[in-house]
């Protein structure tokens, strides 16, 4: 489950990276119409000090009712009903997850856990929504929750919130499209500077290795082509921070920046890196060079530079986009309309560990001293 006893947030506080709100659109939901009049009773596990479990406006699409919450902590669990405007709370996840009245649920506890629970939600006959990232530090993991999404007839879905970034939908549109042909070179970064970890259930952010928590950055050519890494070689920066110095925390981790050079399943590269221990500006951003130009902010090509039309989908009035980018409405409408109208939805169980776990071989790799490995592969 989530954090316990963490720290109340005031109006003074500063807001946690990424979590900054998207400037309203009002006309976000101009054209948008419902695909189906089904509502559907999603439970939603984990508040924490991020309050992450409402983030994703779940309670605000009208196909949506949240009729379950869980959270571990009392105090944080009274927070999410109210925010869920939700009457029926659970003192844990597990147990939100035998409530046979749920279709769907929401795994937004701590990165440990969410391989675990996910598991547990899909042998249980339910839809999963998953925090980031798909699993934590563990290949076998992996692999079993493969192997449970497969088997499942329900959905899975990680929310990585790169993907609804303005910057990354207009990638992946473009090459859709056929505009960009071939990804020879990307890059993503994940800059989130921890001089002391953010607080967390049984501190499992602390010293954390920075490549086991990939996707933000991973996404960048991920979900552009829908791809995957092959190989990977990774160097990491030994750190000064105490919490980053393999003696101070449970992971035996050094590093406090690791940049992985990854070869790409089209015979491409990608330099992605993580860093937990440089001051400055922060964020999850990318770029990408292809055969016929450049995206970075702006298409360049053929001499010229041009701004992308594409607009991400219209969301239902009530819904905002939220933070990450203005990512959050959009991931959460992507995963009801999936189950709504039966079919895969964007960031499925493939994409979600390929990018994760690609991640976790690349800090591996860095223990290594940048020992070329490589990477298991997902698809469906």
């Amino acid at each position: 489950m989530n954090q316990k006893n963490d720290p109340e947030p005031t109006a003074e506080a500063v807001p946690i990276q990424g979590f900054e709100e998207a400037v309203t659109d009002d006309e976000a939901s101009k054209d948008w119409q419902p695909v189906s009049d089904r509502v559907i009773r999603v439970g939603i596990a984990g508040y924490g000090v991020c309050n992450f479990g409402a983030a994703f406006r779940f309670q605000d699409h009208p196909n949506v009712t949240v009729a379950a919450v869980a959270e571990l902590d009392p105090d944080k669990r009274a927070e999410l009903a109210r925010a869920c405007r939700c009457a029926t709370a659970y003192a844990s996840c597990e147990e939100l997850i035998e409530d046979d009245s749920l279709e769907a649920v929401f795994v937004a506890t701590d990165a440990p856990s969410h391989a675990r629970l996910a598991i547990a939600a899909l042998k249980a006959g339910k839809h999963v929504a998953s925090a980031v990232p798909a699993v934590w530090g563990s290949l076998e993991d992996a692999d079993a929750l493969f192997a449970a999404a497969k088997t499942a007839d329900r959905s899975y879905m990680m929310f990585e919130t790169s993907y609804f970034h303005e910057d990354l939908y207009n990638m992946r549109e473009l090459y859709r499209s056929g505009a960009l042909g071939k990804v020879l070179y990307a890059e993503g970064e994940y800059w989130h500077y921890f001089p002391t970890p953010l607080a967390a259930h049984e501190g499992w952010r602390t010293g954390a290795p920075p490549q086991w928590y990939p996707t933000h950055s991973n996404a960048y050519y991920v979900g552009v082509t829908g791809g995957s890494f092959t190989e990977v070689s990774c160097m990491g920066v030994p750190s000064s921070i105490d919490h980053l110095k393999a003696a101070n925390n449970r992971y035996g981790n050094p590093f406090g920046t690791e940049i992985a050079l990854f070869r790409t399943s089209d015979g491409g590269m990608a330099r992605m890196g993580v860093s937990w221990d440089t001051p400055g500006v922060g964020g999850e951003t990318g770029r990408i060079r292809t055969e016929k130009g450049t995206f970075y902010g702006t298409f360049q090509h053929d001499g010229q530079d041009s701004v992308p039309t594409f607009k991400r989908p219209p969301l239902p009035p009530g819904v905002d986009a939220g933070g990450h980018g203005g990512s959050h409405g959009y991931l959460m409408c992507e995963f009801v309309e999936a189950i709504l109208l039966d079919r895969t939805p964007l960031i499925d169980v493939a994409q979600s560990l390929n990018m994760t776990v690609s991640g976790i071989v690349a800090h591996e790799s860095a223990l290594k001293d940048g020992e070329l490995l490589k990477i298991p592969q997902y698809s469906l």
